[in-house]
């Protein structure tokens, strides 16, 4: 939690990926705070919905139908946000996606170009559409989606996402590092196994998804909520030195 009462209290943040799982949780979490979330996704009718729950709680929220891998819709939607709000505080880049799991030998070109795309595309072109505002301004922090798998490689089922979640955290690094005398703080947090759509909608096969809670002592995969609660605390007043580093969560799993 932050230092200071009401520190979220008027401030933006532009939440990709807003419309479920991590982002959306992500998305109420800043919300309750007083925030104003400006919910962009490539799911439209998601991205309202998000919006207008937090709509229903008093606070402020902008739907963005947004493909993160088309750099003109990521520099439109970080405008209408700062057009609406007049600023933008913080940056949480969520949308991210394995697609399929697979096996190394059947990773095609397809999937390891779209993998690239969202995962490394997405979070270069947000980044890009929202350092000139905050740069002007003097300050603002950015917070990645990288994974645990970066540490393991993904082998037998995501080499892809995991290559692509390790250059997510080495950008994170270099950018953190280049501005952090600008007033940017920049850091990527790596979850372990999240109950979110992810697993559902790459195909996780059940017994994957056993072996992924077998590896973690706590025996169960996180609430989206945790996730969330760790993104404010990272934009927060309480962890002004904090950049140019990863946060592991994962309820002690994920090293093997």
């Amino acid at each position: 939690m932050p230092k200071t009462p009401d520190y979220f209290v008027g401030k933006t943040i532009v939440i990709t990926g807003a419309a479920s799982g991590i982002g959306r949780a992500t998305a109420l979490i800043f919300a309750r705070e007083g925030a104003n979330v400006a919910c962009a996704d490539l799911d439209a009718d998601g991205a309202r919905r998000t919006a207008e729950t937090i709509a229903q709680q008093g606070r402020k929220g902008l739907a963005l139908p947004t493909d993160v891998t088309q750099r003109a819709q990521v520099n439109d939607a970080v405008a209408r946000a700062i057009e609406t709000f007049g600023t933008v505080d913080f940056l949480f880049n969520s949308a991210g996606a394995a697609f399929r799991r697979c096996k190394f030998l059947e990773i095609d070109d397809d999937l390891l170009d779209r993998t690239f795309d969202l995962n490394v595309k997405g979070t270069f072109h947000a980044m890009q559409a929202v350092l000139p505002h905050m740069l002007a301004n003097g300050h603002g922090v950015i917070v990645n989606v990288a994974s645990m798998s970066h540490k393991r490689g993904g082998p037998g089922a995501s080499v892809h996402y995991a290559a692509a979640k390790g250059a997510v955290l080495t950008m994170t690094l270099g950018v953190a590092r280049e501005f952090a005398d600008r007033g940017i703080r920049c850091l990527s947090i790596s979850p372990g196994p999240v109950n979110t759509p992810f697993a559902r909608a790459a195909d996780t096969s059940p017994e994957l998804v056993q072996k992924f809670i077998a590896d973690v002592p706590m025996k169960r995969m996180a609430e989206p909520e945790e996730i969330g609660e760790l993104v404010l605390f990272t934009c927060s007043d309480a962890c002004p030195y904090m950049t140019a580093d990863t946060v592991y969560v994962n309820g002690g799993g994920g090293w093997r």
